[in-house]
C-alpha cells in the first residue's frame, strides 16, 4: 500500500474526529490555541493507538485468514464507510466539556473504525508504525483545524466531512478487492 493510499485512509479515518472537533469549536465560548491542541492530541493519539491494537489482533490471526484477507479488508472498509455515511445524517449534541472523561469517550468513539483498519493493515502486511503515525498526525491536524472551523463556520461542513470520509474508505476497500481479484492493477 502506497503513501497516497495511506494518506487517503488517514484523511477518511480523521473525518469522524474532524466532525466532532467542529462541534467542539462551535460550543467553546473562548477558543484558545490550547483547546485546539488538546482536542487534536486526544483524537490524534487514539487514532494512532487504535490501528496499532487492531494490527496486533489481526497479525495474531493472519495465518488463519490469509486466503480471504482481501475480502476481510473490503468488508471492514465497506462497513466503516457505510457507517460514516449514515452518521453524517445525524445531529450532534453540543458540549464545551474538554475534561478527561468526556474527551476519552469521544476519542474512543471516533477511533473504533481505526481499530478495524488496523486489522486490515495486518492482513495486507502494512508497516504499522509509519501508517499509524500518519493517521495520528493527520487526525491531530484536522481535529485542531476542525475546532477553529467549528468556531468560525458552525455545523455547515460536519455532514459533508463524514460523508466524504465514508466514501473514501469504501473506494479504497473496493480498490483492494479488485486488485486482489486481478481486475485492476496499480
Amino acid at each position: 500500500m502506497g503513501f497516497i493510499e495511506l494518506l487517503l485512509i488517514a484523511v477518511g479515518l480523521s473525518m469522524d474526529a474532524f466532525a466532532v472537533s467542529i462541534c467542539k469549536g462551535l460550543s467553546l465560548q473562548n477558543l484558545r490555541p490550547r483547546h485546539a491542541a488538546l482536542v487534536g492530541l486526544y483524537f490524534g493519539g487514539f487514532q494512532f493507538l487504535m490501528p496499532v491494537v487492531g494490527w496486533l489482533l489481526g497479525y495474531r490471526f493472519e495465518s488463519v485468514i490469509t486466503s480471504v484477507d482481501h475480502w476481510v479488508a473490503f468488508f471492514l472498509l465497506l462497513i466503516i464507510g457505510v457507517s460514516m455515511i449514515q452518521e453524517s445524517k445525524k445531529t450532534e449534541e453540543l458540549s464545551d466539556d474538554l475534561g478527561f472523561k468526556t474527551m476519552v469517550v469521544l476519542a474512543v468513539a471516533t477511533s473504533i473504525d481505526a481499530l478495524a483498519v488496523g486489522i486490515t493493515f495486518a492482513f495486507l502486511s502494512v508497516q504499522i508504525v509509519p501508517a499509524a503515525s500518519l493517521i495520528g498526525v493527520t487526525t491531530f491536524l484536522l481535529s485542531a483545524v476542525g475546532v477553529y472551523i467549528g468556531r468560525f463556520f458552525g455545523l455547515r461542513y460536519k455532514e459533508k466531512a463524514e460523508l466524504a470520509g465514508g466514501i473514501i474508505l469504501i473506494l479504497i476497500g473496493l480498490k483492494i478487492l479488485l486488485e486482489h481479484l486481478g481486475v485492476i492493477s496499480f
